[in-house]
Formats: structure tokens, sequence, C-alpha cells
């Protein structure tokens, strides 16, 4: 698979809690890539939590950072790089993305809401009604995860092992086979 993707890095991409970090970081590992989580670089950066910045900044500036981390990956080949699930939002963001291979991770809201319950760290799912929220949030961004190079229709049953074995038997139906170099006749 190293040789068929010839170094290009992957991004994974998806609503929050589809499971792009702990698959993210199988494949990275299986690979023998180098493994980068958006949001954790975002919180380095900062020295502040995604909740935070969104509390104090707000949305549009946590969306500047988010677009400047990712170019800053996009130079680098070699590497997994788990997004933030509204990195799609922006045009800008696709440019740098589409340097690699494109994965969506979908998972059904419902099964995403069942995940997400208990997790006070997502600032877009702390209002009244979190469920209607991501329903909202699934419906603004599913046409602009439809555009991913490979769609990967994850369940709650699914283990990430099997999401990345998943991930590795369809990649080679979207890369190029390799070319090999015209023969020579004597």
């Amino acid at each position: 698979m190293k040789d068929r993707l010839k170094r290009r890095s992957l991004y994974l991409i998806g609503m929050m809690g589809a499971g792009k970090t702990t698959v993210g970081q199988i494949l990275a590992q299986r690979l023998e890539y180098r493994f980068f989580d958006t949001d954790h670089l975002i919180e380095q950066l900062t020295g502040e939590t995604i909740a935070n910045i969104f509390a104090t900044e707000g949305e549009e500036v946590f969306r500047d950072l988010e677009t400047q981390v990712l170019g800053q990956l996009s130079a680098y080949l070699s590497c997994v790089v788990a997004t933030g699930g509204g990195i799609v939002l922006r045009r800008k963001n696709w440019g740098f993305l589409h340097q690699g291979v494109v994965i969506h991770l979908d998972l059904p809201v419902e099964q995403l809401y069942t995940r997400l319950l208990a997790d006070t760290n997502r600032p877009l799912l702390q209002g009244v009604n979190p469920l209607e929220k991501l329903q909202e949030l699934y419906a603004q961004r599913q046409r602009l995860y439809a555009q991913a190079d490979l769609q990967i229709a994850v369940d709650s049953t699914d283990t990430p092992e099997a999401v990345a074995d998943r991930i590795f038997e369809k990649l080679p139906e979207i890369l190029r086979p390799p070319v090999s170099p015209p023969s020579v006749q004597e």
C-alpha cells in the first residue's frame, strides 16, 4: 500500500465522534507514517483547549487557526491527519486536503450522538438540544463530506481496526496503479 500511495498523505474527515483520531493512529502505524490531529495541534499552538477557544475567541478564530494548521501540514508527505469535523466548511481547506487522499468516515447521527452524549468538550454541542444541533451540522456538512476521495461507512459496532481494514481494502480502488517503465525491445 505504501508503494501505491507514493508518500501521499491521508486526510480523515467526518463528524465529531466518527473515530478519525483513533482510526488515523492505526493507519499511521500500519503505514509507518507520522500522525497528526489538527485539534490537538491547535491546542498545542495556543495553549488553550478547543472549548476555551470557542468560548473566548469564537468559532471564526478557531476556523482561522484550523486553516493555518492544515496549510502547514499539507506541506508534509507520508502523514495521516485527523481533522476537525468542520474543516470542510472552508473552500481554501479543500485545496490543502486534495494534496493527499481525503477519506470520509461516515457514522449515522444517532450513533454519533450516543458516542458524544457524555463528552462535555464539544463546544458546538453545548446548547439545549445537542441531538438537534448534531443533525443540523450533519445536514450542513454532508454534501461537503461527499466530495472526499473515499467514503467509508462506519457503524457503532465496528472496531477502529475494522474501519482501518476497510480503508485499506478500498484505497486501491482510487489509487492509480504504479506505472511500469516501457520495456526496451532489442
